[in-house]
């Protein structure tokens, strides 16, 4: 029960979140990048089940596709075994050579086809992969100027015309950093999600990225959510 993510619970997190950040931070960039959030984790828990069946029309127009290549294989084979005893030795070689090429060439039509779901499976994941990759770098972003050295600051000393305002407290940029690095989080287990069900090496590799990359970033968050505390002591 405990051994597998729950896309419901993941999508369920995302709604949570989407309320207290608007509840908190009302018409904020923020409150919409959450909003977002919500799609894509209901989208990942769509392509989870999309991932996790056979598709059985694809399997057997490939299985179909492989069968004809066999029978014409082993027609080739049919074709070099009749041929005559007294064939000259130069037509024996071109028949075996042509027989071994066939050979070849249907090894590598069975395995372009064998693989063909996995790619095509590959190739939808990592396009969404890409996008949660994109995600986290906009989460990254909402909190880049959120400074904890400045907070709290009642006068602008120090500040240029270019800086950026500094509109909230040590409680309210506390709780601003904790939902951007549940964000992150959230988005790191809508990509678990993918390799749920679809054991794949390249996919796999991706979604490891995108869990490192949103680690990463959290950690950054977390680092100005310890400097605040240590203002508030």
């Amino acid at each position: 029960m405990y051994r597998r993510l729950d896309p419901e619970r993941i999508v369920e997190t995302a709604r949570r979140l989407k309320d207290r950040v608007a509840e908190r931070f009302p018409d904020s960039g923020l409150s919409r990048v959450a909003a977002e959030l919500i799609v894509v984790c209901e989208q990942a828990a769509t392509d989870r089940q999309w991932f996790g069946r056979p598709h059985l029309p694809l399997r057997i127009a490939i299985g179909l596709c492989i069968g004809l290549l066999v029978l014409v294989a082993i027609g080739s084979i049919i074709v070099l075994l009749r041929l005559p005893t007294a064939a000259a030795l130069t037509d024996v070689i071109q028949a075996i050579d042509a027989g071994v090429n066939d050979l070849v060439f249907l090894g590598i039509a069975v395995y372009f086809l064998s693989t063909l779901e996995v790619r095509r499976k590959r190739r939808r994941a990592l396009r969404a992969i890409h996008e949660l990759r994109s995600m986290a770098h906009i989460i990254d972003m909402h909190q880049l100027t959120k400074d904890p050295d400045r907070v709290g600051f009642s006068d602008a000393g120090g500040d240029t015309p270019s800086s950026p305002v500094r509109q909230f407290t040590v409680f309210e940029l506390s709780r601003y950093l904790d939902y951007c690095s549940e964000a992150l989080s959230l988005l790191s287990k809508s990509a678990a999600l993918y390799v749920q069900d679809f054991d794949d090496p390249v996919t796999l590799a991706a979604v490891t990225e995108i869990e490192n990359l949103t680690s990463g970033l959290s950690r950054k968050v977390w680092q100005k959510i310890m400097i605040l505390d240590r203002t508030i002591g």
